[in-house]
């Protein structure tokens, strides 16, 4: 598990449980989620380079932190990782935003892909690839290996909960990519849903089911 970081910012595991909560609503698990994401982005972003540049106060000149090099790329997965986006677009909004279209086909779990847009210099830019649920590992490892064809050569993955079944498969994948969860469950039942879980997080972002 040294691919993988918990953040167990007591804000985060506190708006993990009412995500959790079978009676939150469509609207607060949306609103939780995008929150969620702000604070795991603060997490995922704390090494990122700085420049030194000349800027003035109001009081007087000096050399300030400027983050540095091509800004980033934020890759959720449709749909649920849309989640995500607009609380990493608050921190970064001129973060540059690629989508990976995948569902999982339901009989062999397997991810097919159904569109895919990304920025054409992807390669000089740091890649977050958001998925709120790392399951089965499949989606966000045919995610990742699309990207990485596509040129990204620096990519960090962020979900939401996390199963040892798809941290296994995705690291043995990719265990150049780092993973940054807010929890690591149990278990996956027979059907591919984590365990204890908070069900589909698209489904209930999106009032679908």
């Amino acid at each position: 598990m040294a691919q993988v970081t918990v953040v167990d910012h007591p804000l985060v595991q506190h708006k993990l449980t009412l995500m959790r909560d079978k009676a939150c609503s469509t609207k607060q698990f949306r609103e939780l989620l995008n929150e969620i994401g702000m604070l795991i982005g603060y997490e995922i972003t704390r090494d990122l380079p700085l420049d030194s540049v000349d800027i003035e106060t109001p009081i007087a000149p000096m050399k300030a932190p400027h983050l540095s090099g091509k800004k980033l790329v934020f890759a959720p997965i449709l749909r649920a990782g849309m989640g995500f986006l607009d609380g990493m677009l608050s921190l970064v909004p001129s973060a540059r935003v690629a989508h990976v279209g995948l569902y999982r086909d339901p009989k062999t779990l397997q991810s097919v892909e159904y569109y895919f847009k990304a920025p054409h210099d992807i390669e000089h830019r740091l890649v977050i690839v958001m998925d709120p649920m790392l399951a089965t590992g499949n989606s966000v490892t045919a995610a990742v290996s699309r990207l990485k064809g596509h040129g990204a050569k620096r990519l960090r993955l962020m979900t939401l909960l996390s199963a040892p079944e798809g941290i296994k498969t995705f690291t043995e994948s990719h265990p150049d990519v780092p993973v940054w969860t807010a929890a690591i469950e149990s278990h996956l039942n027979d059907h591919g849903y984590i365990i204890p879980g908070l069900g589909d997080a698209g489904d209930r972002m999106f009032g679908t089911k």
